[in-house]
């Protein structure tokens, strides 16, 4: 198993479209791309996280490569970003 991470810096007032573009491509990333079991939004003060789990490193290196990331999950995110996406890919030990 492994875990994709990717840190967004967002102002409060750009949260709720961003939460917007979250709910939006959540089942579209479940049901289409290859070994994603789970896709959790969180919310901290400082920044915004979003944590996919997948069956793989390889599943997540894959979707960071995939249209539905980068023609409309990353388009859509793109005006509501401070700064670019911290992303990390961590596999479970």
């Amino acid at each position: 198993m492994a875990y994709l991470e990717i840190t967004l810096q967002i102002a409060p007032e750009n949260r709720r479209a961003a939460v917007g573009v979250y709910q939006k491509y959540k089942q579209p990333f479940l049901s289409q791309i290859a070994g994603a079991i789970s896709k959790e939004l969180l919310v901290r003060d400082d920044d915004v996280q979003v944590l996919h789990g997948f069956n793989s490193v390889e599943d997540a290196k894959a979707y960071l490569e995939s249209a539905l990331f980068t023609e409309n999950v990353l388009a859509g995110l793109k005006p509501l970003l401070a700064v670019a996406p911290e992303i990390r890919i961590y596999a479970v030990a």
